[in-house]
């Protein structure tokens, strides 16, 4: 009984986030998405779910969890596409999947409509999500510098960037005239990119 109750508490929060989505044709982030709800006195997307780091993991695996059941309900009925990111939540126009083309897996999807992940999470792993969250973070930050070092922007691949590297060591390089400040930035960016790759 608990279990259906439970189930149909979120197939209810489901359709509030629909509706409330149908309103901001625009889109939307994900904290003004919980401040409705919270607006509409949904349990869980208050000022509660901001008291600590666990809480706010909950509420955003709730959230997430009913985001990716409405995209496939949404699919699923040809109704609709939902474009699911913590800074722009919108629903897009349907695209067919076209016949004999792979769905590309989606690791996300599966992670949050599985809610055994929201069980087995406690305070102490959500602390080392965290943790690894800003590390990737910082890494990609560091990614970027070192990209625009090199004059390079993303999508690029490795070879790509082994590639352009060598170029500006041989335009750079004093032996050739070059600028020996402007070499040990481009060696720096090179070291950068290496140890991101490797990891």
């Amino acid at each position: 009984m608990a279990d259906k109750t439970y189930q149909s508490g979120l197939d209810t929060l489901v359709g509030h986030i629909h509706d409330i989505l149908l309103q901001h044709p625009a889109g939307m982030r994900e904290y003004d998405l919980m401040e409705a709800l919270d607006q509409r006195c949904v349990e869980g997307f208050g000022q509660a779910a901001f008291a600590d780091q666990l809480s706010m993991f909950q509420s955003h695996f709730i959230l997430f969890h009913c985001l990716y059941v409405l995209r496939d309900r949404l699919h699923l009925s040809g109704q609709a596409g939902l474009d699911i990111h913590c800074l722009s939540i919108q629903l897009t126009p349907y695209k067919e999947i076209s016949a004999g083309l792979p769905q590309r897996h989606d690791p996300l999807h599966d992670y949050y409509l599985n809610l055994k992940n929201l069980d087995k999470t406690d305070a102490q792993e959500v602390e080392r999500l965290m943790n690894s969250f800003w590390q990737r973070f910082v890494a990609m930050d560091d990614r970027q510098l070192a990209l625009d070092q090199l004059g390079l922007a993303d999508p690029v691949e490795y070879g790509d960037i082994k590639s352009r590297y060598r170029r500006l060591v041989m335009e750079h390089h004093p032996d050739r005239g070059g600028d020996h400040e402007r070499l040990q930035l481009i060696n720096e960016a090179m070291r950068t990119l290496d140890r991101i790759y490797q990891q």
